[in-house]
């Protein structure tokens, strides 16, 4: 890494009072959580396989009504 470069992560680690290290791996930690887990193609894939189920379902008000009385009992 060049110095110039060093020399503005210790800056800007200063400015947020924490060690290069700890700078560098919260940096790394929010770089990681902005790229996505999977590519792509494989989230389709799974998009294309869900919806060739068929599941049961109902009005949304029937659902939660149905949810209610299985907390009744």
């Amino acid at each position: 890494m060049p110095d110039q470069e060093m020399s503005e992560i210790e800056r800007l680690a200063r400015r947020e009072r924490l060690s290069v290290g700890e700078w560098v791996r919260r940096a790394l930690r929010e770089a990681r959580l902005q790229k996505p887990v999977r590519d792509a193609e494989s989230k389709v894939k799974a998009v294309r396989e869900a919806v060739a189920h068929s599941f049961p379902t109902a009005d949304i008000e029937q659902m939660l009504d149905e949810i209610e009385r299985g907390y009744r009992g």
